[in-house]
This record gives C-alpha cells, structure tokens and sequence, in this order.
C-alpha cells in the first residue's frame, strides 16, 4: 500500500463485505469494475495499487483532497474541545461573521447543520413557517436532498417512482434551460418567458385554494445538467413568489464557495439586484467534513422562533466545524482560488469550444468557472441526447486515469467540477483524452467531424460500418 497504510482486505475481499453489509440501494461508481481508492491529494485520488487518478468530478474536496492548512485547524480543535453550540465558543461566532460577510447585507443569520439535505430540510421549514404557507414550487430535473422532505420535491429522484409520486403541494416549474428547455436560445427574452410559467404555477395554485411557501432552485442546476438559468429569471421569479406570500430559496449546496469564479455564490450571476431569502450551503463547506449551513434574514429566522419550538441540533456549529469552516475560508482566499477557477474555467472552456467545432458529437458547452458541462448528441440540429456515447466516453476516461462522470435527465452530460486545485495542464490533459476519445467513437459510428469530410464523403457512397462499443453503466 502507498504511503506506508496498510491494507486490511483485497478489492475483492471489500467489495465482498459491501455486498453483504451495505445497503443494495447504496451505489458505486464504475459498477462493473468500481474503483478502491486509499489516498488522495490534491486533484488527485489514489487506489490501493498506487495508481493516480486526475479527480474531475470532486466538489466536495473543494479546495483538494487532504489540505494540510484544513487538516492542521481540525487537528488542533479536537485536541481543545468538540461540544455542541449550546455552549459558548468563539469558533462558532467567528465563522459566523466571516460567512456572512460573503453574503448580501439582508442574509444575516446562520443556522448550522450537518449536510446539504440538512439544510434544504430546515429551509422549507423556515419558509413555510415565515407566512404558514405549505406549497412549493420547484423545477424539472431538480435535486435538493436524501430525506423525505426532499424527495417530495425533486424531480430528479421522485420521476423514478412512477407518475402519481408527485404531491399535491409540490409544483413543477420548466428547467430555465436555453439548449434544451422550452425557450431557447432563439427566443428573445427566455428569463421572463421562463418566469412567466411560474407565475402561472402560482396562478393556478391560487385558484384551487393553496398558497405557495417557496420557490426553491439551485442557482446552477448540476444533476439536471449543469444548467445555468438566463440572467434576470431569478428577479423575476422572486418577485411574483413573494407577492403571492413565499419565499425564494437559492440552494448553493453544489455550486457556492467560489467555483464559478467571479462570484462566491452562484446566485449573484443573476445581478446585484438579486437576493435570496434563504441560501442553503453543504459540499464544499468542509472540504470533506460533514457540515452545512442555513443563512436567512432577520425577519425570517425571528419568525422561525416565534413558533416557539427551539432548534437545536446536536453537531452543527460544533468547534472543530467552525475551525474547518473557517480553514477553507483562509485557503481560498490565500490560495486565490476563485481567480483559479476563473483563469482555468475559462481556459478549460475554450478547449471544449474548439471541440465543439471539431465535433459533431458535441451539441453544447456551457458554464463558468470550474462548473462545466459538455452536452453529447447524436445529432446537432435536432439535439438527440447521445446517452450510450457519453457513458462510453466515462468509463474509457476511467481507463486512463481520468474521473469524470455524466448526469442530466439523459445522462448525456459531462461534468466537470474538480477541486479549486485544478490546473490547466490537467484541462488541457483531460481534453485531449476527451478528443481521442471522440474521433475513435465518430469514426465508428460514420459520424462527419470536422477533420473527416472526406471520409464521410465515401461514407455515402458505400454503406458505412458502425463499430458497437458495450456501454457499462455507472
């Protein structure tokens, strides 16, 4: 084993014991040959053979695997004190302070919890007690979290239980998508056109007697396909939520703490005219240690206490938390990691785009900073979803060392959100894996690419071969 750890069962043994002991339901990457990781730094994670794989995918591990400045402040905390925040401790003031500081004045308040689906549960629950309002207006292909809550209203997930797993409090809005969405990037104003069908969700709710809690959104969808809603959609929504007595949600679970660049919250790409009511926070939070946060308004959060139920919650806000918090606070402005992943976003961008316009199995690049997706089609002008080429182009990806994955309603998405750490020679690196790798599945399947005509030209002359390539499913 690297790094002198030792190794306490082969792959075979492990994957042998969580067969038997972990839940069936409970997925892995790579299923057909799922990888055994022991290590990582960095960008890079490491498997029990030693071998180094380039981590595309990681948001987690926001500022790298293994950050000795992270490690050295949870090290030290636990060495004083972990206890829970009904005592008394700089740590959980401090971080307070300094988290919101990256914020809107208005978003004040912080409740701190343990995990995304922690923190869009209690965001409904601030919501609906703000004006005892129960509906929620949600989008296509959303994902908020795990627990029952959540479920209820993400597309993502509910869809796959079948046509009436829908509630009747819960209200499905048009993913703002301008590729594939019902506006396009041809439609003239598709903000207000995409924020006309919420206000018609709010509309018709009204009119069968229910009234609207929340309109929750990702302020960049990842799981719906790296969806970046149209500049001034978000105004718009929020001005007909909370007439009709909600509030607006922005869930930062995925995209927040700087990865896209030029902001620190994805939210703020819509304008400075634009502030949530509530922001929920997770992933990146703790680069790894489990915590996530609830921000508000005074307003909000007094209304949450004037119910007179207290909120307490046993680990979050907890020492060794906050000195965590705070640690990947220092590192990303010491680091200057949001200018990283301006500069390397962008570059990274460019290299798609040129690959957009070399091949014709590339439909769309779209995204900022290190939020990137890469939307794969069979066919450019009618936007035909290229599933089985994008999951072979994953899993040949893994062969050579490089984690990405693919998501989105089609899974035809590729997403690229490594750690703030990402360079770009590992973009460059990836690209030109991703290049190979597309030429070799166009010449198979007949596809022209940019390079080919010719090629293709006698292609139509003759009946052209297409090379069946498994698809091995993640």
């Amino acid at each position: 084993m690297p790094g002198g750890m030792e190794e306490r069962y082969s792959k075979a043994e492990t994957l042998a014991l969580r067969r038997k002991h972990i839940g069936p339901s409970c997925k892995v990457f790579f299923a057909k040959d799922p990888l055994k990781i022991v290590r990582a730094q960095g960008q890079y994670m490491f498997d029990e053979t030693g071998e180094k794989y380039l981590d595309c995918i990681n948001n987690v591990a926001h500022v790298g695997h293994s950050h000795p400045y992270v490690i050295k402040a949870a090290t030290k905390q636990m060495e004083l004190l972990n206890t829970n925040s009904r005592f008394l401790h700089d740590n959980l003031v401090q971080y307070a302070q300094r988290l919101t500081a990256t914020l809107p004045e208005k978003l004040s308040v912080c409740y701190f919890v343990n995990s995304g689906s922690e923190a869009n549960d209690l965001a409904l629950r601030l919501a609906r007690q703000y004006h005892g309002h129960q509906d929620v207006i949600t989008l296509e292909n959303a994902y908020h979290g795990h627990v029952t809550s959540l479920i209820d209203i993400s597309p993502y997930k509910f869809n796959q239980l079948g046509k009436d797993s829908k509630k009747e409090f819960v209200h499905v809005a048009p993913s703002p998508d301008i590729y594939r969405g019902k506006y396009r990037e041809d439609h003239p104003d598709p903000a207000s056109a995409y924020a006309e069908e919420v206000k018609k969700i709010i509309e018709e709710t009204q009119k069968n007697g229910r009234k609207i809690a929340a309109f929750i959104a990702e302020s960049m969808q990842s799981c719906g396909g790296q969806v970046i809603p149209p500049v001034g959609y978000f105004q718009k929504v929020a001005e007909y939520v909370r007439a009709a007595g909600g509030v607006f949600i922005a869930d930062e679970v995925q995209v927040g703490f700087g990865r896209i660049g030029k902001h620190f919250w994805a939210f703020q790409l819509q304008g400075e005219d634009f502030v949530p009511d509530i922001v929920t926070m997770g992933k990146p939070i703790g680069n790894g240690h489990p915590m996530s946060c609830v921000v508000t308004t005074r307003e909000i959060a007094e209304s949450f206490g004037a119910s007179g139920l207290e909120y307490f919650n046993t680990f979050g806000g907890n020492p060794v938390s906050c000195a965590i918090g705070l640690a990947v606070l220092e590192v990303i402005e010491k680091e200057d990691l949001q200018g990283n992943a301006t500069r390397v976003g962008n570059y990274l961008l460019e290299l798609l785009a040129e690959q957009k316009e070399k091949h014709p199995l590339v439909g769309d690049i779209r995204g900022v900073g290190l939020f990137v997706g890469v939307d794969l089609v069979k066919d450019q002008q009618k936007r035909t979803p290229a599933t089985a080429e994008a999951l072979h182009l994953i899993y040949k990806l893994k062969e050579q060392k490089i984690l990405l994955s693919a998501d989105g309603p089609h899974r035809n998405v590729l997403k690229f959100k490594p750690p703030m750490c990402f360079t770009m020679e590992n973009a460059k690196h990836v690209v030109e894996k991703i290049d190979v790798l597309l030429t070799e599945i166009e010449e198979a399947t007949g596809m022209k690419t940019g390079n080919d005509i010719s090629a293709n030209a006698q292609c139509k002359r003759k009946v052209c071969s297409f090379f069946f390539f498994p698809i091995l499913f993640i």
